[in-house]
């Protein structure tokens, strides 16, 4: 297994869930880490907490992934050394709201697809030069089950992983002459942060989602993670599609009476 010792992993969305779990499995490993979210003592707690556990050296960037000029101001922050990232790994998203088109909130739509979609791209656009500079990096995206098969309700939310699914085999192809790896980690269902911010807060209704099933943990996700960034160089994963045994697809799903 290649090392990750002292490599430079970036990390959005590390502040709570998958991106947060990558980054204590990424510095289990060695790496050097770039912890980005808006949520700055949330990333300050798990830099205190990583540089105890394991020795990591790490930045913090805090900033809003929705807005691009906030992105760019970020990253140029960085010390040069800083800005060659080996590993970018796209964490950072979100669902709000599950109605049906004709009942949505504009608003709600704007966020997802500002998130999803744009900020993955804004981030992607600053860190990218340096690796085709040095035609050498990784770019792995968190996509989802809802990006191959959508589910009653999930109309937006599904377009915006639709997107994320389209915007990884596209810079695969573009990145293909340069040595640089891009991988997506799509998974089903995962109980994190994630139903809780989609429900606005609404704790009940957000454990109702996983009720009578045993759900993938955001370790498992980031555990998949691991394996995509540390393949021998000759080889890409273009695609790891993970989901809980009681799933197959975001509409099957088997409950155990509870």
């Amino acid at each position: 297994m290649p090392s990750l010792k002292n490599k430079i992993v970036f990390i959005s969305g590390a502040s709570s869930g998958i991106g947060m779990a990558c980054a204590r499995s990424f510095a289990s490993e060695g790496a050097t880490l770039i912890l980005a979210a808006r949520r700055k003592e949330k990333l300050e707690q798990l830099a205190l907490e990583l540089k105890e556990t394991f020795n990591t050296g790490s930045r913090i960037l805090s900033f809003d992934i929705q807005n691009n000029h906030e992105v760019k101001e970020a990253f140029n922050s960085l010390p040069e050394d800083w800005k060659s990232v080996d590993i970018l790994i796209n964490s950072a998203g979100l669902a709000k709201g599950m109605q049906k088109l004709q009942e949505g909130n504009p608003d709600d739509w704007d966020v997802m697809i500002n998130t999803n979609i744009k900020g993955l791209l804004y981030l992607t656009r600053e860190v990218l030069p340096y690796m085709v500079k040095r035609e050498s990096g990784h770019i792995i995206n968190l996509g989802s089950t809802a990006g191959h098969d959508v589910y009653p309700s999930g109309n937006v939310y599904c377009a915006t992983k639709f997107a994320v699914n389209a915007i990884s085999q596209s810079l695969r192809i573009d990145l293909l002459d340069k040595s640089i790896k891009v991988s997506s980690v799509d998974p089903g269902m995962v109980e994190t942060e994630f139903s809780v911010v989609r429900f606005s807060g609404d704790v009940d209704r957000a454990k109702n989602v996983y009720r009578g099933v045993d759900p993938l943990t955001a370790e498992d996700v980031a555990d998949a993670i691991l394996y995509c960034a540390t393949r021998p160089k000759h080889v890409n994963i273009n695609e790891i599609i993970l989901t809980p045994v009681a799933q197959a697809q975001s509409n099957f799903v088997v409950r155990k009476p509870v």
